[in-house]
């Protein structure tokens, strides 16, 4: 996915033209999401906008771990006493189209989005051409550093390849501090399994190519041995690697005091830093995914979320649901020409996907550490988007973390990771 609008950001102004709805009687309607609290209190503050707006529908918001999101969609999806909207991971997309538990988009929600968003991250949002949602964040992944660490250790600037990237590693690494040169990512899968494809990429290879699994490429094959040499040299230590959709635990907490020189990630994860770092979140600097031996430049993966309408909730519930997103995405519910969505998103350092949203927050995204992410967005590859995709995606966590822990040579998790996604793939395409 070519994400090259990035340079051609013109203002799409106007509200998502639904027409004005008026109900015999109060519509409520949920949210389901996995933010934060912090979050939540903002998502709640625009609901309530948008009900003096609109007086008889009332919309809550519950709030569920990252872990719980998609089995709480799929539990509660199939019944009207479910959640009215649901905040997704495209990703998971596909699945709950062919089990018929999200609805189509109204015509003039569509319309709207076709028009006001990137084609890329429309697409991602449809199945079969039909769109499903309406989209919102889109995250891409890029090196992370901390300054103080690189001087301390005489590196001038972040590495540019693979050889350059391990050569810093090593530098970087100290046994006696505790400290490790290149932070991994274990037990999360989107945290262990991005930052791998996103170097997969940069050294010219494919998750899955045209439907079907590439892992057995000689691009990948030199990227799970990429993994082993950094955990092998003792620059890469998996016991400094525990996280989750939170980043909590020692990865953060690693980053955070200055035990780990070098991490991918993504740039969602900024507010997370903040509140980690205080001050010292200014060592924090970004930097292109180093591009490997058979790489042509520097890529990241990209990943979208969207929110989706429960296609079993009664007919005026939906009405309500997709007049609510629509006002939530449009440029007349936030600040100064953003939306309130954006405006949600930018307190967490997410990149709004929204081109109106993109330039009213500009200022914003030029910072020092956002910038580094806005600059790869043009030659971004977004994550496969199939069925089966999250099953394909947890198989290759527990393949690489066989490989972080020793129990698995390169060779034999590269035979082992296609071996899987080929049967996962084919298995949901039936």
């Amino acid at each position: 996915m070519s994400l090259a609008w990035i340079s051609k950001l013109g203002f799409a102004a106007g509200l998502i033209a639904l027409p004005a709805t008026g109900w015999a009687q109060s519509v409520n309607i949920s949210y389901l999401t996995h933010w934060s609290p912090e979050t939540v209190a903002l998502l709640e503050a625009a609901a309530k906008d948008f009900s003096k707006q609109h007086p008889d529908v009332a919309v809550t918001v519950r709030a569920v771990p990252f872990g719980d999101l998609l089995t709480t969609l799929r539990s509660q999806g199939g019944s009207s006493d479910g959640p009215t909207i649901g905040g997704i991971y495209d990703l998971w997309l596909p699945e709950l189209a062919k089990d018929k538990l999200v609805a189509p988009a109204p015509d003039a929600v569509a319309a709207e989005v076709k028009s006001a968003w990137p084609a890329g991250v429309v697409s991602a949002a449809s199945v079969g051409g039909t769109l499903y949602g309406i989209p919102n964040e889109i995250d891409v992944y890029a090196l992370n550093y901390n300054k103080a660490l690189f001087k301390e250790a005489g590196i001038a600037a972040p590495p540019k390849t693979w050889a350059e990237l391990k050569d810093t590693a090593a530098k970087l690494t100290d046994k006696a501090k505790g400290q490790q040169g290149f932070g991994m990512i274990n037990s999360w899968a989107a945290g262990v399994v991005h930052p791998f494809a996103s170097l997969l990429v940069s050294n010219g290879g494919n998750l899955v190519k045209d439907g079907k699994p590439a892992l057995d490429s000689s691009p990948a094959g030199e990227t799970f041995a990429l993994y082993e040499d950094l955990i092998k040299s003792g620059a890469s230590n998996p016991a400094m690697a525990t996280a989750d959709a939170n980043t909590t635990g020692p990865f953060l907490d690693n980053f955070v005091s200055g035990k780990t020189g070098m991490i991918i990630m993504a740039n969602w994860w900024e507010s997370a830093l903040k509140t980690g770092m205080g001050d010292k979140f200014a060592n924090i600097a970004t930097a292109p995914i180093p591009v490997g031996p058979s790489g042509d430049k520097p890529h990241s993966i990209s990943y979208s979320w969207m929110t989706v309408v429960n296609a079993k909730a009664a007919e005026a519930e939906q009405k309500a649901a997709w007049e609510f997103l629509a006002w939530l995405n449009s440029p007349k519910s936030g600040k100064n020409g953003a939306s309130a969505m954006s405006d949600i998103l930018m307190s967490m350092g997410i990149l709004p996907s929204r081109t109106s949203d993109i330039e009213a927050h500009k200022d914003k995204l030029g910072s020092e550490f956002l910038s580094g992410y806005v600059s790869v967005l043009a030659d971004a590859r977004p994550f496969p988007v199939v069925l089966g995709g999250q099953e394909f995606s947890e198989s290759l966590q527990q393949t690489l973390e066989a490989l972080q822990y020793g129990q698995v040579s390169a060779k034999d998790a590269q035979a082992n990771a296609q071996a899987d996604a080929t049967s996962i793939l084919e298995r949901a395409a039936k």
